[in-house]
């Protein structure tokens, strides 16, 4: 388990901190003393910055969820044929995805047994919906096929890039990345073709 130095210590440190442990231990399992331990910090430390373990979780899921609904803000998020839109929000989402590995890892583990796992998981379908509107709208404009039902489509899509969690390490052996060397830019164009070669209606 990684543990900061004591004179390294800030808040961006703890919450680093907090969710590797909240990753390798579970939430539920995880208890102020393992955040103390792994910190370097004394848990009055700890109190001084946040209320308890629930406030990181909700710092750490808040900061995936914030990046995630920022792409949906992006001007190519939101001009254009309904089908760019969408490549480009798939892509986006990837490369947030590994940018923000630690943090959307813990976001796509918590099982709603707090308030603060219930609200992320509320605030996750409804960004999973704001692109399902995305995929609808590009079938209504013929630009996407229709023999795939909307929501079969979007769990499939969804099922791919959160998958990415499970393998994808940002420093591989090489220096380029997890599995066999694929670097970032390689895994965005490989989700982008494997997702938009099967959707995309033929010409």
């Amino acid at each position: 388990m990684t543990t900061a130095k004591r004179d390294t210590y800030t808040p961006e440190t703890l919450l680093s901190v907090a969710v590797q442990v909240f990753i390798e231990r579970g939430y539920d399992g995880t208890s102020m003393e393992h955040l103390s331990k792994a910190a370097g910090i004394s848990k009055s430390s700890i109190y001084h910055h946040v209320t308890g373990k629930e406030e990181l979780l909700r710092r750490a899921v808040s900061r995936a969820l914030d990046e995630l609904f920022g792409i949906l803000d992006e001007e190519q998020a939101r001009v254009g044929p309904a089908a760019e839109r969408l490549e480009y929000v798939v892509r986006r989402m990837v490369e947030v995805l590994m940018a923000e590995l630690p943090y959307v890892t813990l976001l796509l583990r918590v099982r709603g047994n707090t308030g603060t796992e219930r609200w992320a998981l509320e605030r996750r379908r409804e960004f999973d919906h704001r692109v399902a509107d995305l995929l609808r709208a590009a079938a209504a404009e013929g630009d996407v096929r229709a023999d795939v039902e909307v929501r079969l489509a979007t769990r499939l899509v969804f099922g791919m890039i959160n998958s990415i969690v499970e393998w994808y390490r940002p420093d591989g052996p090489d220096g380029r990345g997890g599995s066999g060397g694929a670097g970032e830019r390689e895994v965005v164009d490989a989700v982008a073709r494997l997702v938009f070669g099967g959707l995309r209606k033929a010409t």
